[in-house]
């Protein structure tokens, strides 16, 4: 078995990449190869991101909104979606075909008809961040429900453990570490699917932000956004982190794969 490798060298090795394309970055930018109202140097990117975050602070809180209620509902649909299909094969059978096709659908594709059908307001963003984030944490859980220990589920049947004891004490414990896995790829898409939606119409939101800055060739100000997308993402990503350290203490190390897809 494979040493884990320590968490400073970890940490270590992350900061060295994002320095070397922040260097590659601000060379580009310092030798003239791309103009700056093409691609802006880091530092007007950055002191746009600083200077600009009071207008831009209305903006982030509608993302943050659209993501926090479109999550939870994506969360809530999924696990009874997962808990549904692993608990009636017949269904399970008719879903989970129609769930493997919904996902050949471009979301790009799927935003313009729900602001069509649902006005410029903040339910068809939901509803992106919903579709975007159902897949992946209802296909994980499926699967970490599938791929409990055999040898476990045999010593419940043999203690005569109905269904839901054994889904409490055995699959649900098992099954965490694939729930993880599929609610960190949501955590992550989510956003995505806020700003896809918030690029296509409405008010407020870091999609709209950028639209609006693009519009006015403020290139700096679009970079400035993206900044505040990544970091959304990244504390969306460390808070789920956090969480399966507290609910999977004895879960060191991540042995499963993920499943999820691709924008």
């Amino acid at each position: 078995m494979k040493a884990e490798t320590p968490a400073a060298i970890r940490a270590a090795i992350i900061i060295t990449v994002f320095m070397v394309l922040l260097g590659i970055w601000f060379a580009v930018s310092a030798a003239g190869a791309v103009p700056p109202y093409i691609l802006p140097p880091p530092g007007t990117a950055a002191r746009a991101a600083v200077l600009n975050a009071p207008a831009m602070l209305p903006h982030l809180l509608m993302t943050l909104k659209t993501v926090g209620i479109g999550y939870i509902i994506a969360l809530a649909c999924a696990a009874a979606t997962a808990l549904l299909m692993h608990r009636f094969r017949l269904l399970r059978e008719i879903l989970y075909p129609l769930l493997v096709v919904s996902q050949t659908v471009p979301l790009i594709v799927l935003a313009p008809l729900l602001i069509l059908w649902f006005g410029f307001g903040i339910l068809p963003k939901v509803l992106m961040v919903v579709l975007v984030c159902f897949f992946p944490i209802a296909v994980n859980l499926l699967a970490g429900m599938d791929a409990v220990d055999p040898d476990i589920l045999l010593l419940f049947r043999s203690l005569n453990a109905g269904y839901m004891k054994t889904f409490f004490h055995a699959r649900l414990p098992g099954s965490l570490p694939q729930l993880f896995a599929g609610l960190k790829i949501a955590g992550t898409y989510s956003i995505i699917g806020a700003v896809i939606g918030e690029w296509l119409g409405g008010t407020e939101g870091l999609g709209v932000y950028m639209v609006r800055a693009q519009k006015a060739f403020a290139l700096e100000k679009v970079f400035a956004a993206i900044i505040y997308i990544v970091a959304l993402s990244l504390v969306i990503l460390g808070i789920l982190s956090l969480l399966q350290k507290f609910f999977l203490p004895w879960a060191k190390k991540e042995t499963y794969k993920p499943t999820g897809r691709s924008l």
